[in-house]
């Protein structure tokens, strides 16, 4: 049975991060008696899936230009500026 690599095998980093934010570090650790280690592992993790989504997305609205489904700027810009006003425009669609 082969085991689970994220939990298993594992490979040392190494950063220089400016003290304030080593104490930062320190405190949540503290705070959450967790590891240094635990807390930077989560940290790294958020941040590595928050920019994997943000590339999913970029990718899908570029697909959505080159398929030419998009929204005129003007539409949008009239649609925004009417949402101060009694009458709002519909969403543009």
């Amino acid at each position: 049975m082969k085991s689970n690599s994220s939990t298993s095998e594992t490979k040392v980093l190494t950063a220089h991060v400016p003290l304030p934010l080593a104490e930062k570090v320190d405190q949540l650790a503290n705070r959450l008696e967790r590891s240094r280690g635990w807390i930077i592992k989560q940290a790294l993790a958020a941040w590595v899936a928050q920019e994997e989504e943000q590339d999913r997305l970029t990718r899908e609205a570029l697909a959505d230009v080159d398929a030419g489904r998009v929204i005129d700027h003007q539409a949008v810009q009239a649609w925004a500026e009417s949402l101060a006003t009694e009458h709002s425009l519909p969403l543009p669609r």
